[in-house]
């Protein structure tokens, strides 16, 4: 992991995370580290299970029992987000970091109006509203109009009176975005914004986010599962697989020269244009059980270049221009 600097918005150190089953203990984050620069878009990869989503729910304060974290240090503009009470971390969650969830329908409650619910966010952390009670009432609705109109949202004054089954998919993707962007977060992280949305609303939703970011100056996670979406509209990427980070660095570098076997699987199995009637190569076999692993590579069962001295505990190493990755191979790379 590069080392924080003045533009260091977010640093997560040796992040870990741990799940109670009957079964044993499951690790679904195991030693994360993580910067997130002023301004930039990182984009978060891997399949599902991999701890991605995991990862910023414990940025956010969001793991419940049987889960709990571990270890490691959760720096927020040089908070420590870990030391906080349950007051101190709700003021934080919404107004200076904000988070959308994968389901827009079941994450927005179905009794409430979208401007109930975007004033809720407002009222929450009352960012600059006046203090008289209609005064206080026209600031939020005036606000609330703002936002649904910078998603993107026709007529924002008619369709604030209306309930979340009277909008499409991707609308109700938007009112998330609009909810959590109504008290002007420094960081949105978006887990993967655009499921169960066809290709023109993906796209649709993916501009609304870059756009958006560049409008307020924000940084954004971009949590998904699609290196195409990330090469589009990341600055940097990083990949996890079992728990882990396998490889980071910024998009160009990571998408043309991959140095894990798991992040060349992925770009591996992406359609393209340029490969029509070529056979996408699937990754072969599946995730391990994230409980009481080996000390070694977790790639290692699925992996084409796996060799005796994958059987060990791996560390993420230099890959040079800034580049890291969890493989044995990166250093003989290096040195030829």
């Amino acid at each position: 992991m590069s080392a924080p600097t003045d533009k260091t918005l977010l640093q997560v150190e040796g992040l870990r995370t741990v799940f109670e089953t009957r079964d044993g203990t499951v690790c679904a984050v195991d030693g994360v580290d993580v910067i997130v620069e002023r301004g930039e878009c990182l984009g978060v990869v891997g399949e599902s299970g991999s701890g991605k989503s995991v990862t910023f729910n414990s940025v956010m304060g969001l793991v419940r029992s049987p889960g709990r974290i571990e270890a490691g240090r959760i720096m927020f503009e040089g908070r420590d987000l870990r030391a906080l009470n349950q007051t101190e971390m709700r003021a934080v969650r919404g107004r200076d970091i904000a988070m959308t969830m994968q389901d827009a329908m079941t994450a927005l409650n179905p009794a409430l109006t979208v401007g109930e619910q975007i004033a809720e966010m407002l009222e929450a952390h009352d960012k600059g509203l006046p203090s008289g009670r209609n005064a206080r009432r026209r600031a939020i609705r005036a606000h609330s109009v703002k936002m649904l109109g910078l998603v993107g949202i026709a007529s924002p004054e008619t369709r604030l009176g209306q309930y979340p089954h009277e909008f499409s998919g991707g609308m109700r993707q938007r009112i998330m975005i609009a909810i959590a962007l109504a008290s002007m977060p420094k960081l949105l992280i978006a887990d993967e914004p655009t499921t169960a949305l066809d290709v023109t609303i993906q796209a649709q939703v993916l501009e609304l986010i870059t756009d958006t970011r560049a409008k307020l100056g924000m940084s954004v996670v971009l949590i998904t599962h699609d290196l195409g979406v990330v090469a589009e509209h990341c600055d940097r990427v990083m990949v996890m697989y079992a728990g882990q980070v396998v490889e980071q660095g910024r998009t160009a570098d990571v998408i043309m020269r991959p140095k894990h076997p798991y992040t060349k699987g992925l770009l591996g199995s992406l359609p393209r244009l340029s490969l029509r009637g070529q056979r996408i190569e699937p990754i072969e076999g599946q995730v391990p059980e994230l409980i009481d692993l080996p000390a070694q590579c977790r790639f290692y069962s699925r992996c084409r270049e796996r060799g005796p001295e994958c059987l060990k505990n791996i560390e993420m190493r230099d890959a040079g221009n800034g580049q890291t990755a969890r493989c044995v191979r990166v250093q003989k790379e290096l040195a030829t």
